[in-house]
């Protein structure tokens, strides 16, 4: 049974361009409900084992690096079909094949810097959820 939850992160690159309430603005009309939220800030420690999915592919090292280079805006957000929809909301991760309108083709300035990250699965947004957010942090 899909989930009705779905995880996101509002990148280093967005936070630093002022877009946070731009981004909330357009989920929130979009239909999601924030359940957690929080303003915080990524060690490498911490990237790199929230991204260790990633740790043998060529770009791990600079993904890292981006991801510690400045504040990131970490929430859980709840809808019917909540992983779908909020794939198709964000857009492709390269901005420039990004469907007009969505958040990517909006916000992000490359495939490296690009805005915000989307849970792809009901398995991965209860894992990344959780490794942001205990019980007692959500509504």
């Amino acid at each position: 049974m899909a989930s009705n939850r779905t995880f996101t992160m509002i990148k280093p690159d967005a936070v630093g361009n002022g877009h946070i309430g731009a981004i909330l603005d357009k989920i929130t009309k979009s239909g999601f409900k924030i359940v957690a939220l929080k303003l915080t800030a990524l060690s490498a420690d911490k990237a790199g084992e929230f991204y260790a999915v990633h740790k043998e592919r060529g770009f791990y090292a600079d993904l890292v690096k981006f991801m510690t280079s400045g504040p990131i805006v970490a929430a859980i957000l709840e809808k019917d079909n909540a992983i779908e929809d909020y794939r198709k909301l964000i857009g492709a991760t390269d901005p420039t094949k990004a469907e007009a309108g969505t958040i990517r083709n909006l916000f992000a300035k490359s495939i490296d810097a690009n805005a915000v990250h989307g849970s792809d699965s009901d398995e991965n947004a209860e894992i990344e959820g959780n490794f942001f957010f205990s019980a007692f942090d959500r509504v």
